[in-house]
């Protein structure tokens, strides 16, 4: 037997294999969270289930769930891409962990790809949560499944950017009031329980809101069979290109 057989290998694992790693822990963190479940499960899936049930908002002819289901999967976009990940991104910030695993041989743009694949496998499971409540309720989707995931792909990018920029250069305090505070916002005024021309004027304004544009050309998709709305997608394609660029150009790791 030779000597150093078992001696040990140093030196930093594959980088796929470690993005894999770290994206499985940061998934395990977020349904662990008991805030992140009611942003990102619980919130959207009553919100769904009263909406369709009660007669509160006019959502215009045809089945209010039909109305309801494509805004409430932008709106579990936005709990988790925006507000969820600010908010634990910015209070990871805030305890060092950033800051240590900046110093890891984890690339720091690996570390923002796993945060990122983090969010779609928990998207993932949101959709196919509401998805199953919203057709036990009645709903009648149409459309190309192929624009929906393009779509929510763009949202995702939109509402990452918005969100690491927001936890990137705020006090984990303030982004924890400006994350919840945006999220009621534009819950109310996003197109995502109101049609936007309740809102008149101001309406036309709210379209080009990267929830509105989300929820607006997901209900093109999925309500009226429309093909792909490609000015909804530019706009999320604006929005996450500006989101991305700020948040890499002002992040800050301490």
């Amino acid at each position: 037997m030779s000597t150093g057989t078992y001696a040990p290998r140093p030196g930093a694992a594959p980088v796929g294999r470690m993005i894999a790693a770290q994206a499985a822990l940061e998934t395990r963190m977020l349904l662990r969270n008991g805030e992140q479940l009611l942003l990102t499960v619980i919130i959207p899936s009553l919100l769904l289930v009263l909406f369709s049930t009660v007669d509160i908002v006019d959502t215009g002819a045809g089945e209010a769930v039909d109305f309801l289901a494509p805004g409430v999967l932008a709106l579990a976009v936005m709990s988790t891409a925006f507000t969820g990940q600010a908010i634990a991104t910015g209070f990871e910030r805030r305890y060092g962990v950033l800051k240590r695993l900046a110093a890891s041989p984890l690339p720091r743009w690996a570390l923002m790809s796993a945060k990122t694949l983090a969010v779609l496998v928990t998207e993932v499971l949101q959709v196919a949560l509401l998805t199953v409540i919203a057709l036990a309720l009645g709903w009648s989707p149409h459309g190309n499944p192929l624009s929906v995931a393009v779509l929510l792909v763009l949202g995702t990018a939109a509402f990452s950017g918005l969100g690491l920029l927001m936890a990137g250069t705020l006090r984990a305090e303030a982004t924890l009031a400006a994350a919840n505070l945006v999220f009621l916002l534009l819950l109310v005024g996003g197109g995502v329980m109101v049609p936007l021309e309740k809102f008149g004027a101001a309406g036309d304004v709210l379209a080009y809101l990267p929830i509105s544009a989300l929820s607006g050309g997901l209900r093109d998709v999925l309500q009226h069979g429309a093909a792909m709305p490609w000015g909804d997608a530019l706009v999320l394609a604006v929005w996450a290109v500006l989101g991305l660029g700020a948040a890499a150009r002002f992040f800050r790791w301490e």
